[in-house]
């Protein structure tokens, strides 16, 4: 019965954030200029970081990666999306809807990792300055992001090999404008005991351990802040930390917002409305707050900006 469950189902159905006609070019202006801005945003981030020589350290180096990471992770949902509501046809395919899926959390775990990784390197240069160049060598600085990247990687495979032995009865509507693991499994005929055990160890994990780490920096950046004497020097830590302190409390505040209301008996879609701001909002809001927040990456900015304008 379970072989013949799974032969059945050949596609779902995103529900979206709206069944309203009215809404849909609304939606699609809003979402393709968020998309948009987000795109333009990270990849301005990562070119001025790749041009000027003086933002080649560790911190630039992990900054530019969020940003890449920040680019896969809105393409990974937001145009699909856009082809859905154009095309009015809410389906993806199941092998569509695990692809998908796969990338997402490939995507949200490196954001998560990579600030914890972003947050230790301020720890680093503020608690220990003298032997900062020493510690976040680059080898340090490959074996971090490679580290990183092979967490993800795994963690995603193994959830989406979990998924593919769970039974569905028919095409099944999510209630969603993307694939979401937890939200599949809700619509499974088959046990998905394992499969949940497995998500909220792991996603727990993933979850408490980088923000244990990331608090543990910071309350340590914190003593030694207040440990200096020279009010120029507190400035000048405190507007060091300021932009990825404001991206880690959007990031978090956002993901467990969502986690609050898709935790839900039954899933509804303010789930989805909540998920717009962790999923699209965040990512094109983080190159504004590192380049209004941050001279030199104001000054990467213009003088990229000055480049362009005489080369055309």
């Amino acid at each position: 019965m379970e072989t013949e469950n799974q032969t059945v189902i050949s596609k779902f159905i995103l529900l979206g954030l709206s069944d309203d006609a009215d809404l849909q070019p609304l939606l699609i202006g809003l979402f393709l200029s968020m998309y948009l801005v987000c795109v333009t945003g990270n990849l301005l981030i990562i070119l001025a970081i790749i041009s000027e020589s003086n933002l080649h350290t560790p911190m630039y180096f992990f900054l530019s990666n969020l940003s890449f990471t920040d680019i896969c992770f809105t393409s990974t949902i937001v145009p699909k999306m856009l082809v859905n509501i154009q095309k009015q046809n809410k389906g993806i395919t199941y092998e569509g809807c695990l692809t998908q899926m796969y990338f997402f959390m490939t995507f949200a775990g490196l954001d998560n990792l990579l600030l914890t990784v972003m947050a230790y390197d301020r720890f680093v240069a503020i608690c220990h300055p003298l032997h900062y160049t020493v510690i976040m060598n680059p080898r340090l600085c490959g074996l971090l992001l490679l580290l990183s990247w092979l967490i993800c990687l795994t963690y995603s495979l193994l959830q989406s090999l979990m998924v593919l032995r769970v039974s569905f009865c028919k095409e099944t509507e999510i209630p969603h404008f993307f694939c979401e693991l937890a939200q599949i499994l809700k619509l499974a005929c088959s046990d998905t005991l394992v499969n949940d055990i497995v998500l909220y160890f792991v996603t727990g994990l993933l979850g408490i351990i980088p923000l244990t780490g990331i608090l543990f920096s910071y309350s340590r950046i914190i003593f030694s802040i207040m440990g200096m004497s020279s009010s120029g020097g507190k400035y000048k830590a405190f507007s060091t930390c300021g932009s990825h302190l404001s991206v880690v409390s959007l990031f978090y505040g956002a993901g467990l917002g969502v986690y609050l209301t898709s935790g839900t008996a039954h899933p509804s879609r303010k789930g989805s409305v909540a998920s717009v701001m962790y999923t699209i909002v965040t990512p094109m809001l983080n190159p504004f707050i590192y380049s209004l927040r941050n001279r030199d990456m104001k000054g990467a900015l213009r003088r990229l900006f000055t480049r362009g304008t005489y080369s055309q």
